[in-house]
């Protein structure tokens, strides 16, 4: 029984930490908001505070942390999936756009 307890309070430790962990990264976040940054600037910090904390809670609430390779190669093909889909319609911003024709109707 005690083998049980020691290892529950091992594990509640470990969330304590990555609580704590968020909280700072969220006030963090926060205090990024008040140093008025360039646009792109502010959403770069702010995108990788998110993945920090994003990691945090997949690695140790989710438990990803102790799985096999297999899961983060099904991650991986996620991660590679999602980013053609955001790629795809971002290719067709370079194309030449034709808006006399709408439909093969001349239009204004």
């Amino acid at each position: 029984m005690a083998s049980s307890s020691h290892e529950m309070d091992k594990h509640l430790k470990v969330y304590y930490i990555v609580f704590g962990c968020l909280a700072v990264l969220t006030v963090l976040t926060v205090s990024v908001a008040y140093l008025h940054l360039p646009i792109v600037a502010a959403v770069a910090v702010a995108l990788l505070i998110a993945c920090v904390k994003g990691s945090l809670v997949a690695s140790f609430f989710m438990h990803l942390i102790s799985e096999r390779r297999l899961i983060f190669v099904i991650l991986g093909l996620c991660l590679f999936l999602f980013l053609m889909l955001l790629l795809v319609p971002s290719l067709t911003f370079f194309e030449p756009h034709y808006s006399t024709f709408v439909n093969g109707v001349s239009g204004r």
